[in-house]
């Protein structure tokens, strides 16, 4: 065990928002270092450690800081960690028994300013896990009022916020009362343009019957989703099974009494004039996927904004949605094919995947070819690239890799000169990366004020103004991540060891010998070892190999040139 450090002692404070009250995160801490300073004089103000975590819940420990502090505690960077309060830490039982019994293996007394605990006595121990123990009652206790509000809310068909579906948008209207607290109310009111498409979609998926082809229709006539996106299977899927376009009436009525859906809305209100509101339609757990409930979990209420689809048609399209589920059948994939998630069209920049033939070749083999995404999707709209022969293609480079078996330490050399070139550019990377980690680290304080200010904001009547700020920042934060993910990831797939380089070249010289012999997915995890993609633009193949520094590799022999009839009629 290492030996704890004795002249630091750790403060941990947290708050899930910032309020002003006198519980803020900068009053704990001064409370926090008052009882470090009367507990242990010989501490120093430079001797303190502070981890502070604003913004976050005290459901479950998922937080920065937090996870910070574990980590230091763990290397036994302090003796003593000190809080405010218990809840802080958190409101779990679970969560706050682990933290305590960590602590204790870790050697490390933990204090309670408010409650005047500390581990150094069992009965301090003890009286701390009482205390959490009402903690958590008092937090399942607010979430059970919480979900009651939401089934009270459920009963008026207001909208309760979140991302409007396609075809709506949120409006304000006149102020309730619930629980003796007056509430704003909003409503979902109908978008023009986007609810012409939203009955384009349910138009053609009754015309086709299916998914794909809808599909295929939305992205060969230019519609897009609210984020600018082509809509896919799964986004098409979504907004067929969203009972919020469907008209209430009678009809709809019987159908969610049939399927014994709690209805909060008596039949009355399915008088035709509205629309569906549904609750409870996702299950939402910390730290997990969100998960979508059965149909017969959900809360479905009348709600106060229009029908885009009527009743006859939204059921029609659930039921051929079911028996589509019911039939459907996925052909296997190729088991043959190599260059699976290596290969790229040249014309579109799409994935090829591997179509299988009913022909074989003179060796027996079944022959398969190398279909472009997007040119399936389309219908050849958005794309027409050819379909190589995948047997001939596949063959081409794992021959490329065979050569360079043969002669591997014309090959390590030039990735040595290739990271050499890399390794006078260091620096640059690194500035690089570090721009941008302060530019996303400046962005997410951003998104945190905003999300700060919209009390403040929906007070003074602009509230939107902040949403659509912070819609701006979150694409600004997923455009940052994925620079910096990609540099990164640039940085470190050209910077090999010299450990790494001798072990690239007994791979490569025993490749020739050992490669026929692998089963097909150890072909595969090897080819991936020196190959980054294969582009194919329609009449040559151009391979791209790991820290190459020539991007675009070709045999001296042709090998690798695609005189050969390769492609298969691409109809």
């Amino acid at each position: 065990m290492k030996e704890i450090n004795d002249n630091k002692i750790a403060i941990y404070s947290r708050k899930s928002r910032f309020t002003g009250k006198g519980d803020s995160i900068g009053n704990q801490i001064e409370l926090c270092k008052k009882e470090i300073f009367q507990k242990y004089p010989e501490i120093k103000e430079e001797d303190i450690l502070i981890f502070e975590d604003e913004g976050y819940s005290g459901g479950n420990t998922n937080r920065p800081q937090f996870q910070e502090m574990m980590k230091q505690a763990k290397e036994h960077k302090f003796k003593a960690l000190v809080c405010y309060k218990l809840d802080r830490i958190s409101r779990n039982v679970g969560d706050f028994s682990d933290l305590i019994e960590d602590l204790d293996d870790f050697g490390i007394i933990f204090i309670s300013v408010r409650e005047n605990f500390d581990t150094k006595s069992p009965m301090g121990r003890a009286m701390m896990n009482i205390v959490s123990v009402f903690a958590q009652l008092e937090r399942e206790t607010i979430a059970e009022r919480i979900r009651d509000n939401m089934y009270e809310l459920a009963k008026t068909g207001r909208w309760l916020g979140g991302t409007t579906p396609t075809g709506y948008k949120s409006e304000k209207m006149q102020k309730i009362t619930i629980d003796g607290k007056i509430r704003q109310m909003y409503k979902l009111s109908i978008l023009p343009d986007e609810a012409e498409t939203i009955k384009k979609i349910f138009e053609k998926f009754l015309e086709f019957n299916s998914l794909t082809k809808t599909e295929t229709y939305l992205l060969n006539n230019g519609y897009k989703t609210k984020n600018g996106k082509e809509y896919t299977r799964f986004t098409i899927k979504g907004i067929l099974t969203n009972p919020v376009y469907m008209v209430a009436d009678k009809t709809a009525y019987d159908y969610f009494v049939n399927k014994q859906i709690e209805l909060f809305s008596d039949e009355t209100k399915f008088d035709g004039k509205c629309a569906i509101m549904a609750y409870n339609k996702t299950l939402q757990k910390p730290n997990k996927a969100i998960e979508k409930r059965d149909i017969e979990d959900w809360i479905i209420s009348v709600g106060k904004h229009k029908g885009i689809i009527s009743s006859t048609n939204w059921i029609k399209v659930q039921e051929l949605l079911e028996q589509n589920n019911s039939k459907a059948y996925r052909k296997p994939k190729s088991n043959e094919a190599l260059l699976s998630g290596l290969l790229i069209c040249g014309n579109c920049g799409s994935y090829m995947r591997p179509k299988k033939t009913t022909r074989k070749n003179a060796k027996g083999d079944y022959i398969y070819d190398y279909l472009c995404e997007l040119k399936e999707k389309s219908r050849r709209v958005q794309c027409d690239m050819n379909r190589p022969n995948g047997n001939t293609l596949d063959a081409m480079v794992v021959e490329r890799i065979k050569e360079l078996s043969a002669k591997p330490s014309a090959y390590i050399d030039d990735l040595k000169s290739a990271q050499k070139a890399i390794m006078d550019d260091r620096e640059n990377f690194c500035d690089e990366i570090k721009r941008l980690e302060k530019e996303l680290q400046d962005n997410n304080k951003a998104i945190k004020a905003c999300f700060n200010s919209l009390p403040e904001a929906e007070e003074k009547g602009i509230k939107s103004l902040v949403l659509d700020e912070i819609k701006e920042n979150q694409e600004k934060k997923t455009m940052l991540e994925q620079q910096l993910e990609e540099l990164k990831r640039v940085s470190a797939s050209n910077n090999l060891t010299s450990e790494e380089f001798d072990v690239l070249q007994q791979l490569l010289t025993s490749f020739a010998e050992t490669f026929d012999g692998m089963d097909i997915e150890a072909k595969r995890i090897a080819l991936r070892t020196f190959v980054q993609k294969v582009i194919w633009d329609g009449e040559y193949v151009h391979v791209y190999l790991f820290g190459s520094p020539e991007d675009d590799i070709e045999s001296p022999d042709g090998l690798l040139s695609n005189r050969e009839p390769l492609c298969e009629d691409s109809k």
